[in-house]
């Protein structure tokens, strides 16, 4: 089973949007001025660039055995089933570190794993393999951690949901009068 991470395309959007915005406000802005060049407009164009590199998240693909990482240009696969150690860095951006047998590493924000339950299970599958196969040092109870936390999420998710559910009037909304 292979899959993406289906929220990138929307937050991308999203960022060329914001950047895009950013640019013709300051375009706008240093042309109402008069000082609007065309080296001062390149400028403005490279910075909008690094907004939306910066604004962008990186795209995230699960596939049988492999996890995939692209960012920007730059492109880091680990085998999920051969990792070695799994480790979170805490703090502003909590990132999960994964590191292989074959010595690669790739950096993901916990965050985008969790919210896309495909992601999520290709991934918990990929560390199962390895914790069997006894190449898994470091890391397992962080998994099952963020496991536990998404059962959880999950649980809440129905609870709100039959809470609604059960909410609605029985009569199809008719009072007896």
């Amino acid at each position: 089973m292979r899959c993406r991470d289906r929220r990138r395309r929307s937050q991308a959007g999203f960022g060329a949007g914001c950047a895009l915005l950013f640019l013709a406000l300051i375009l706008l802005t240093d042309w109402a001025a008069g000082t609007l060049t065309v080296p001062r407009a390149l400028l403005w164009t490279a910075l909008a660039a690094v907004f939306l590199a910066v604004l962008v998240p990186p795209g995230i693909r699960v596939a049988p055995g492999r996890l995939t990482v692209r960012c920007g240009l730059r492109v880091r696969t680990v085998r999920t089933d051969a990792l070695v150690s799994v480790r979170q860095q805490d703090g502003v951006s909590a990132q999960l570190t994964l590191h292989d047998v074959d010595g690669r590493h790739v950096q993901v924000d916990p965050r985008a794993l969790t919210a896309s339950p495909f992601l999520w299970h290709g991934l918990e599958t990929g560390v199962h393999r390895s914790v069997r196969a006894g190449t898994l040092v470091e890391g397992e109870q962080i998994i099952e951690r963020l496991s536990e936390e998404m059962d959880g999420e999950a649980v809440r998710g129905v609870e709100r949901a039959s809470e609604l559910v059960g909410t609605a009037p029985r009569d199809g909304g008719r009072r007896a009068g």
